[in-house]
């Protein structure tokens, strides 16, 4: 009783998938990648080993469709699996088992540029196009255009059951914390009145603490921003006499302890600008001076 997305950046090489069901904690069932090979998605009566081999598969080379007719040949309740998979190149394949047809609801696939989406015991017919067309149609980066085609999912109808829980993996080479673990985004939302949303907010979290500044988001530290920010360290207690005049030496070690404080980690700066995501941020954070 799920619905889910793949979907491709082919412009970074990130791929990722998004999920959301009816079932506690759904993203740890359904989400499988690997910066290494692509994504697999296990739902309906999910084998989660289908994940990790599936992938496995991929990184030795099988196809998408190879990936998935090795997986269902020895596989007893192939009837009640339903698969998706996404190479690192974009091909995509799915598989929706023979028995989940008969189920409530509709059930099936559907590919489209750059993205695959699977469901089961959907509201309609229409919940699959939804999510594709919308994330074709989104901007942002993978993530964000994966959280949207969600969005668009549930709208649509989503599941007959209604909503519970959600999860976004988002996997590229040198992605993660420090660029190590090759998982750039990995949310899960176990328990929600609104799951999406939930996600949502969790992810414009995970960029600030996660994602290093983009060029175009960082601006000089003109004297009203200084003296905003200035009030706000010495709040904190991190500058005990603010000065006056161009963002100095003393304001810039005492801003780069105020971020580490506050989870900006990847935006530390040691110069006199400052990404204008972060302002905004510690303006929501911290009121006004």
């Amino acid at each position: 009783m799920t619905y889910s997305i793949i979907g491709r950046d082919p412009e970074t090489g990130a791929v990722g998938g998004a999920v959301q069901s009816k079932f506690p904690g759904v993203a740890s069932i359904v989400l499988h990648g690997d910066a290494r090979s692509g994504m697999v998605h296990t739902q309906a009566f999910s084998n989660p080993d289908h994940g990790r081999d599936g992938l496995d598969l991929m990184q030795l080379g099988a196809s998408p469709r190879e990936t998935i007719d090795i997986l269902t040949r020895s596989d007893a309740a192939r009837g009640q699996r339903q698969i998706a998979v996404m190479n690192l190149q974009g091909e995509t394949a799915h598989h929706t088992g023979a028995q989940i047809g008969t189920w409530q609801g509709v059930s099936g696939g559907l590919a489209g540029t750059d993205c695959v989406a699977i469901g089961n015991s959907l509201s309609n017919d229409r919940v699959l196009a939804a999510m594709t067309d919308r994330f074709e149609q989104a901007t942002g980066d993978l993530a964000a255009r994966l959280v949207a085609a969600l969005a668009a999912g549930r709208d649509e109808g989503g599941e007959f059951r209604g909503v519970q829980a959600a999860g976004v993996l988002v996997v590229k080479a040198g992605g993660g914390y420090g660029g190590r673990s090759g998982r750039l985004v990995d949310i899960s939302v176990y328990d929600s009145a609104s799951p999406i949303e939930e996600l949502s907010r969790c992810y414009r979290l995970h960029r600030l603490s996660y994602f290093p500044s983009r060029d175009a988001d960082i601006v000089p530290i003109e004297p009203e921003t200084a003296a905003y920010l200035r009030a706000v360290l010495a709040r904190v207690g991190l500058l005990e006499t603010p000065s006056h005049g161009a963002w100095g030496e003393r304001d810039i070690a005492a801003m780069a302890r105020f971020m580490g404080q506050e989870n900006y980690d990847n935006r530390i700066r040691d110069d006199a600008r400052i990404d204008v995501e972060v302002l905004a941020d510690i303006r929501a954070r911290h009121g006004e001076a």
